[in-house]
């Protein structure tokens, strides 16, 4: 019998009874088949990671009106192990469906169990694909676990350690500099209310969309963002010029870290580069507010080569960088190959590979 090696948490016992994880994977060597192995690490997920995951408060790309905010590309479905939402979605021209992670990243409670969530769709969807969170609590070895189809790097996400102090330390000289130019012009404040907000921030936004040419699900409608900063855990600031805002700045705090969700800016806010008296602004409030770590995202595009200004931009506020990767399941691979060969498509790197195209 094949000897399978298993990556998993060690169990142990807690201080209260409970059962809880160590913090490092360990390899047990079991004689068993893969699907024991699946259902031994089942067993664990279910125990070690249920109650930490409902102790935890639930804010930002994990809460479920998050997932609900992009309703427009698709139903939201809950992973009721791992505590993720993903969005189902029917493939055109056939009566199947697929499903992808949220915009922009795939989020969840309880990583150790996702791969119990995805077993059990079974053949209900025809696949799924999404982009992992960087502080999400997993190896590349268990992402292959869960996705058998397609586990790569995809891009390096630029992070702020707020631990180091002192906080402007991490900041570039060209950074530091630019950023007393603009605020002496500027006021920069956080929003009590981000959804009272929400003219200020659409229109700002339509503007990023003109500037970028920007099209498919990061072009978010007005009811999507009406949803938006309505989602607890949404930190919003804003910079004004003689009492007009000329740039915003969303964010999304889940547990100790901020994610920074969307930046966008008036003509005159591009002037005026008053991005860098908004980082600063967030960077010095999550810093003093007992936040450890802050997500600033990757830079333009999808090559991920980290050579475009927004990359030079997010650079010079970060002190690492993390990785998130593109995984992709097949859950139904003889039909997947029918929908393949019935939409005439021919090879592609693209997963999946019927759609192609879909956003651009």
């Amino acid at each position: 019998m094949t000897a399978f090696v298993f990556k998993a948490r060690i169990l142990k016992k807690g201080r209260r009874g409970g059962i809880c994880r160590s913090s490092a994977w360990s390899e047990i060597f079991w004689p068993k088949s893969a699907q024991a192995v699946r259902h031994y690490a089942a067993e664990c997920s279910i125990h070690s990671g249920d109650k930490k995951a409902r102790q935890t408060p639930v804010n930002g790309y994990q809460h479920p009106n998050y997932t609900n905010s992009l309703i427009e590309f698709g139903s939201p479905r809950e992973l009721p192990r791992s505590r993720g939402w993903i969005l189902e979605r029917q493939i055109p021209g056939f009566a199947d469906r697929d499903a992808m992670g949220p915009y922009p990243l795939f989020a969840c409670r309880d990583w150790s169990s996702l791969h119990v969530d995805l077993d059990e769709i079974k053949q209900e969807l025809i696949s799924v694909a999404l982009v992992t969170d960087p502080f999400g609590d997993y190896d590349e070895d268990y992402l292959r676990l869960c996705f058998n189809d397609v586990v790569l790097p995809f891009k390096e996400h630029f992070v702020v350690d707020l631990n180091r102090r002192p906080i402007d330390s991490v900041i570039s000289a060209h950074h530091r500099r630019n950023t007393e130019k603009v605020r002496q012009r500027v006021r920069v404040e956080r929003c009590a209310k981000p959804e009272e907000h929400i003219d200020e921030w659409v229109g700002l936004y339509k503007n990023l969309i003109r500037q970028h040419k920007i099209a498919g699900m990061a072009a978010f409608s007005r009811d999507s963002f009406a949803k938006q900063l309505c989602v607890p855990g949404i930190v919003a600031f804003r910079a004004r010029h003689e009492m007009i805002t000329v740039g915003m700045l969303l964010w999304y705090m889940q547990g100790n870290i901020g994610y920074y969700h969307l930046g966008a800016y008036s003509e005159f806010g591009y002037e005026l580069r008053v991005s860098f008296a908004l980082f600063s602004f967030a960077i010095e409030h999550f810093a003093a507010n007992g936040l450890r770590w802050l997500n600033l995202g990757a830079g333009a595009g999808v090559k991920g080569d980290n050579t475009d200004g927004l990359s030079r931009f997010k650079r010079g506020w970060s002190t690492d960088t993390r990785t998130v990767y593109f995984c992709g399941r097949i859950f139904n691979h003889a039909r997947y190959e029918e929908i393949l060969k019935a939409s005439g498509l021919g090879f592609t790197k693209y997963f999946p590979a019927y759609r192609q195209g879909e956003f651009s």
